[in-house]
């Protein structure tokens, strides 16, 4: 392969388009009051109780499940089972290896590869095995914050977008 072929490498970089994303106020209305609601309950429940119930993939999490609530990556399966399987794979790892570099490129590696496989890629959960690894995780971690809190993401989801009659969501569950 030949970097410096101007037709080749270098080139694919090059672009005169502009961002198909369109600016709508209604939508980042109702996104803004989707992610304030989903976050405030989980910040809510972890300052009631003893359990933590949010963590910081979940605010990139609301991006995605309030802002593109009808992209594929956006959807209940992707945001639930994303989590999930980046989490249990950051889990696995911590708990077998530790803390060290390669353990946490290795773990990331793997649960991209495995949301593909699952058809459950969900961006922010690629960032759960390097939250569970830092922070020296309990398996209980699996469940709270992650399951509890990604399900109550979906579920505010559910209404929030479906409160718009032009939004869908989900787009599809399975």
């Amino acid at each position: 392969m030949n970097i410096h072929n101007e037709s080749g490498f270098w080139q694919k970089m090059r672009t005169q388009n502009r961002s198909p994303l369109k600016v709508v106020p209604k939508n980042a209305l109702i996104g803004s009051m989707g992610g304030f609601i989903a976050i405030a309950l989980l910040a809510f429940l972890t300052d009631l109780t003893a359990n933590a119930w949010i963590m910081a993939p979940f605010g990139a999490t609301c991006v995605l499940a309030f802002g593109l609530w009808d992209a594929p990556l956006s959807q209940p399966r992707n945001i639930i089972g994303g989590h999930l399987i980046s989490t249990l794979v950051g889990l696995i790892f911590f708990h077998l290896f530790g803390r060290g570099f390669w353990v946490m490129a290795i773990a990331v590696g793997l649960a991209i590869g495995l949301m593909m496989l699952t058809k459950t890629t969900h961006p922010p959960a690629g960032a759960d095995p390097l939250v569970v690894i830092l922070s020296g995780s309990s398996w209980s971690f699996l469940f709270a914050p992650v399951l509890i809190g990604s399900v109550l993401i979906v579920f505010i989801a559910l209404i929030v977008n479906n409160l718009d009659k032009k939004r869908r969501y989900p787009t599809f569950w399975y």
